[in-house]
């Protein structure tokens, strides 16, 4: 059977549209792996991996990229703690409890979190978090500092989990829930034993994929975390994260060519790994185990 014209052109165009997309993603490559290797000429990769003093823009140069590292699981530690845990409950009540009405209601505006700008989110950390939480609870937390940072970047991917556990949640058979209320079971039983189990592996997959997009957010911890590269895991202090690095030398604090400015995209290659590692863990645990809601 002949494919009509118009189905080629439309054909064509999807298929330009999909090599962009990957073109795009091997210059990406491409561009960080070639600066890289001018930065890796002149530093040993195993300083920068491993390496606990980062003061690139000191007269006394480390490179140890390890104090980055540290801020940046830190503040996203904090965000997958309070997103998955608001997030999974978000997607209970709206999959299991909430009216029609009500989830018609409730899911826009939860969803309206994820268009606020980050920048708003990270302003809302410093002038709204942390007042709060130094007035309240932690009255020697610094005014740039890790758990301001952290919690509105979990108040941000909130979305994110909340989504993707309701369709996994929305997934479970509905036999399964029958075969539990035909046993006796109450509802709290069901969505706690039955459902959510049913459902575990798309729920792990998004707590995966929100960590993803914490490890790789910007504008938020370096408006509210700080430019402080120390090797810390209390989340009172001041830190700084790897985006937030790269944020800071791109705005002009190296020139352009020099050990300093190269530094960004050894940083960049290593967040960009970390973060293809957390999407391709979280693609495989739905490929893995996605059977379970099927």
């Amino acid at each position: 059977m002949q494919v009509p014209r118009a189905e080629k052109i439309v054909g064509s165009v999807l298929l330009a549209a999909s090599l962009l997309t990957i073109i795009a993603l091997i210059l990406i490559i491409e561009t960080l792996v070639y600066e890289s290797l001018f930065f890796f000429s002149r530093v040993s990769i195993f300083e920068f991996l491993f390496g606990v003093e980062w003061t690139v823009l000191f007269l006394d140069k480390k490179f140890g990229v390890v104090p980055l590292l540290a801020g940046t699981f830190l503040t996203s530690s904090i965000a997958i703690l309070l997103a998955s845990t608001i997030g999974l409950g978000s997607a209970v009540y709206l999959s299991e409890y909430a009216s029609p009405r009500v989830r018609s209601v409730v899911k826009p505006l939860l969803e309206i979190l994820a268009g606020i700008p980050t920048v708003v989110y990270g302003y809302f950390a410093i002038y709204t978090i942390t007042p709060l939480l130094k007035s309240s609870v932690f009255p020697d937390i610094s005014f740039y500092n890790a758990l301001s940072a952290g919690i509105a970047m979990g108040v941000m991917i909130i979305p994110t989990v909340a989504s993707l556990s309701e369709d996994s949640l929305y997934a479970v058979p509905e036999t399964l829930k029958h075969a539990a209320y035909s046993l006796g079971a109450k509802k709290i039983q069901v969505v706690f034993r039955v459902v959510i189990p049913a459902a575990l592996s798309g729920i792990v997959a998004s707590f995966i994929l929100g960590l993803a997009r914490a490890v790789g957010e910007t504008m938020i911890v370096a408006i509210a975390a700080g430019f402080r590269p120390v090797l810390t895991l209390n989340p009172l202090e001041a830190i700084q994260t790897m985006t937030a690095f790269i944020a800071q030398v791109s705005t002009g604090e190296a020139p352009h060519g020099t050990v300093e400015y190269q530094s960004i995209f050894a940083v960049g290659l290593y967040l960009f790994t970390l973060v293809m590692l957390l999407n391709l863990i979280g693609n495989y645990v739905v490929r893995r185990w996605g059977v379970r809601v099927s």
